[in-house]
């Protein structure tokens, strides 16, 4: 676990280059896989706990949650709360066409799921479909990020393309809400041309709020 923060320490003072940021990546993977079964199951609950009573959830009618993968922080207390009080609740689906980019499916209790060509599961491809643009708040993983909003992906840029109307002064929502267990935080992340930032990031320990951009 040493190395692994002392390579994200390093990475995170520098202007990266492409096989570096695989390298953080990697390591920042590597990371959240070390989290026992128990410490996924507390960090779940933490997660659920600071982010129910927030307005923007509450007052939200449309959500895309995920469903988690490679020991990515699990939102599916957050899912069923929402579930519960009535909010229409969406998950992503790859984009048949391959595209690179997601589209989002209203999700219900009991509905089939499928695997994916990544082996996440996700919602058969159907009517109830919404434009991304309509949605309220969307719920992302994280591989990595910083304080100041910026995200590492799995580098397939899915939710970037998906996003990119939410460029600079073209759109407050949806409230984009990232994921993350504490351990992938670092100091900084050269934000690149295409990235999408976060209005929020939030852990397991709190929340981070970055500054407009």
């Amino acid at each position: 676990m040493v190395a692994v923060l002392r390579v994200a320490s390093y990475f995170s003072h520098h202007a990266m280059t492409p096989q570096e940021r695989s390298l953080l990546r990697k390591q920042l993977r590597e990371t959240r896989r070390h989290l026992t079964a128990r410490q996924q199951d507390e960090a779940a609950v933490r997660l659920h706990h600071t982010l129910s009573g927030q307005r923007f959830f509450r007052a939200a009618r449309h959500i895309a949650f995920y469903l988690p993968n490679d020991s990515e922080i699990d939102p599916q207390l957050l899912l069923a709360e929402a579930l519960h009080r009535g909010q229409h609740c969406y998950l992503p689906v790859l984009h048949p066409r391959g595209e690179n980019r997601l589209l989002f499916v209203r999700y219900r209790q009991g509905d089939s799921l499928r695997s994916n060509r990544w082996g996440i599961l996700e919602p058969l491809l159907g009517a109830n479909r919404i434009n991304a643009r309509a949605l309220d708040v969307v719920f992302m993983p994280l591989v990595g990020f910083d304080g100041q909003g910026n995200r590492l992906g799995m580098g397939k840029g899915f939710y970037d393309r998906t996003f990119a109307f939410k460029a600079v002064g073209q759109r407050r929502s949806p409230l984009l809400v990232g994921l993350a267990h504490a351990c992938q935080r670092v100091e900084s992340l050269a934000n690149q041309p295409w990235d999408v930032g976060m209005d929020r990031i939030v852990t397991d320990q709190r929340i981070w709020r970055p500054a407009p951009r």
